[in-house]
């Protein structure tokens, strides 16, 4: 039998009350695991709002989440939105993706991606369907960047 990881049973202590709260609200775990020295979390919420709470709560455990990837998809859309933390991701069909980190504003992310930050305008305007103010956006989100 294979001997149990300290540091994933300690990690995974830590972020107890996220795990009960996903099943709480009707989401599902799907994994629970290390990937380098982070515990990862990979699940389903059945909604955006779920969703939204489930990272609330992680922000509550730890406000930066250093040692934890947590991966969420929303069950109900046909194609799934994912979260994961500090991820910068690909899209198909040519258009760029990103995944807002601690610590973001649309100006930092239009400074990365355009070399100003005064592009910000283009990325809230792509993404109306998700932010409803500039100056709001949360870690997790998955935000198109315009060419």
């Amino acid at each position: 039998m294979a001997q149990a990881n300290p540091a994933l049973e300690t990690l995974k202590q830590k972020y107890q009350s996220v795990l009960n709260l996903i099943q709480q609200l009707q989401g599902r775990v799907l994994n629970v695991n290390m990937q380098g020295n982070k515990l990862l979390i990979r699940g389903t919420a059945p909604s955006i709002e779920v969703k939204d709470k489930i990272w609330d709560q992680i922000k509550l455990v730890d406000e930066i989440y250093p040692d934890l990837i947590c991966d969420i998809s929303v069950e109900q859309h046909s194609t799934p939105a994912t979260m994961t933390a500090g991820a910068v991701v690909g899209g198909g069909d040519n258009r760029r993706r990103y995944r807002v980190k601690p610590g973001d504003t649309l100006s930092k992310i239009s400074r990365e991606f355009y070399g100003d930050p005064n592009g910000y305008h283009k990325i809230f305007n792509a993404n109306r369907d998700v932010l409803h103010d500039p100056d709001t956006i949360r870690p997790g989100q998955e935000l198109v960047i315009p060419d």
